[in-house]
């Protein structure tokens, strides 16, 4: 177990390389300007040369280099050992176009200054809103749990009944529908024409209709992988056995059944749940949730690439240690996987 921990652990910075790398080119080669105010105008030309040269955005292989020595660590580990401390050009004469002034990293793992959000790091920002993803992701995530296996167990006993029908389609509904539409007939439904709940606020009641919206689709996957561990599990000879022995049939669905039927369901919780966490872009802005999604959405409008890498990296890496952490479950739920 040790030596899995370790070397997925060896594998992530270049997992975050590969990242970073495919990232940044994709979202240098967009067009747009980061210097440009939301009405087009640009500072003077002096202005924006030397906020280009001050935050590398004339030159990719330096904005690269520059940023990964940042993100790393490398730059605050050499900026100690130097004894020096980094400064930048002061951008306070921009004539109000809404970018940093003069930078100074305060953070080990700096992820740069948010070019469309004056006096605020990415680090600020990444700290103050994926806490907020991540509530939301959290319970998402539990809801999907809670309905998929109910709804994937109720199915598997009674396959091609009433109940299996009605929970298939209501699986495949959760699948097709993009979260938009979902999230905005639940608006319309709950928080309009019916107004139990409150809408746009960041609540506990305005909570729920965002995370059952973030939720449904992944209910819906874990209902059918979950009807399709647990078919081939109540046919297997374990199974038999136990019925034979005299076990309730309570007993051999949830302790024999559902236990190995559980390892495909297992499985698709790590990227699910880390997508949930940080990949909720379009729920949280249909329910205007102050999470991480409404900043990135906003940074790729605007071309923000410091907010744009941080997010990536910070995804990325989540990505990575829930996919660790399903690994390290899988052995202890059946030691028999190597």
């Amino acid at each position: 177990m040790a030596r899995l921990i370790l070397w997925r652990l060896a594998q992530l910075p270049i997992i975050l390389l590969v990242i970073y790398t495919l990232t940044l080119t994709l979202a240098w080669l967009v067009p747009g300007n980061p210097l440009e105010n939301p009405e087009g105008r640009r500072p003077p030309t002096e202005v924006v040369a030397a906020l280009e040269r001050q935050y590398n955005l004339d030159s990719f292989p330096r904005f690269y280099v520059e940023y990964l020595a940042g993100a790393t660590g490398v730059r605050w580990a050499a900026s100690r050992l130097a004894g020096g401390e980094e400064r930048a050009v002061d951008s306070s004469d921009l004539e109000g176009v809404s970018l940093p002034g003069e930078w100074r990293p305060r953070h080990v793992f700096d992820l740069g200054p948010s070019l469309r959000n004056r006096d605020r790091s990415v680090n600020d920002i990444v700290s103050d809103t994926l806490p907020v993803s991540i509530a939301l992701g959290g319970a998402a995530i539990l809801l999907a749990l809670v309905i998929g296996v109910t709804a994937g167990v109720v199915g598997a006993v009674k396959p091609n009944s009433l109940s299996d029908l009605a929970t298939l389609g209501v699986a495949m509904v959760g699948i097709s529908l993009p979260s938009f539409v979902i999230g905005t007939v639940l608006l319309l439904l709950f928080g309009v024409l019916l107004p139990v709940f409150p809408v746009a606020s960041w609540s506990p009641g305005g909570a729920v209709l965002p995370a059952v919206t973030l939720s449904l689709p992944f209910a819906a996957y874990i209902a059918r992988l979950t009807r399709m561990g647990m078919i081939d599990a109540l046919g297997a000879d374990y199974v038999r056995t136990a019925r034979a022995k005299g076990a309730a049939e309570r007993v051999v669905l949830m302790r024999h059944a559902l236990k190995n039927a559980f390892l495909p369901v297992l499985s698709y919780l790590g990227p699910a749940t880390a997508y949930a966490m940080t990949g909720s872009f379009v729920v949280e802005r249909v329910f205007n949730v102050p999470g991480i999604g409404q900043h990135f959405v906003n940074a790729v409008q605007t071309k923000d690439l410091f907010l744009i890498m941080g997010v990536v990296l910070v995804f990325g890496t989540m990505l990575v240690l829930f996919n660790l952490a399903v690994d390290v479950l899988y052995r202890w739920i059946d030691p028999r996987i190597e």
